[in-house]
This record gives structure tokens, C-alpha cells and sequence, in this order.
């Protein structure tokens, strides 16, 4: 199974102490590619992995856990059950029009 230690990730330094401050393990290429299947087990846990490149181990990207969208109504505005509209059947705009509006 995979270990919470940095030490058992063979993260470097650098990483270490970035995962200390910031809760996200840091990997390089070569590490994700290696350990992909236990990198995918701890965010499926709910955890961030950071994704570095190159001698520099520039931060190249951040692999999170999918959320699905928990999608709210939105309101019209200030005036949402005080005032109505009605849009006449053919009404017509198009899109360019409608963002140069």
C-alpha cells in the first residue's frame, strides 16, 4: 500500500519540505510515472499531487480529485420575485450580437 512518509516517495528535499508546508506531496515526472498507481490511490483519498520537471523541478502541474459540480440556481439578480420578464417568441439575436450588447 502506499505510505504516508516522504521517505517511502523518495521525494527529495525540496519537496519534503514544500508537501510540510503546503499538505501536497511534490513528484517528479519520472517519480509519477513510476509510482502512477499509488499517486491515483491517495487522490482518490482526497489528496493534491504536484507535478515537477527538469533539474530546476519547475512546477509543471497539479493532479487534484474530480468533484462533481454541485450546481446552485443563480438568481436574476436583486430583483428575483419581485419583477418578471417575458421574451416575445421570435425574438431573434445572435451571439455576436448578443456580446457586443
Amino acid at each position: 500500500m502506499f505510505e504516508e512518509t516522504a521517505a517511502r516517495l523518495h521525494l527529495d528535499k525540496l519537496s519534503r519540505k514544500y508537501y510540510i508546508r503546503h499538505n501536497m506531496y511534490q513528484l517528479t515526472v519520472g517519480q509519477f510515472k513510476s509510482k502512477f498507481s499509488q499517486v491515483l490511490e491517495k487522490v482518490l483519498k482526497g489528496e493534491s499531487i504536484g507535478i515537477t520537471y527538469g533539474k530546476s523541478k519547475k512546477k509543471v502541474a497539479t493532479l487534484t480529485p474530480y468533484k462533481k459540480d454541485k450546481s446552485k440556481k443563480i438568481k436574476l439578480g436583486l430583483l428575483e420575485g419581485k419583477a418578471s420578464f417575458k421574451i416575445h417568441p421570435d425574438f431573434k439575436m445572435t451571439d455576436e450580437e448578443f456580446l457586443q450588447s
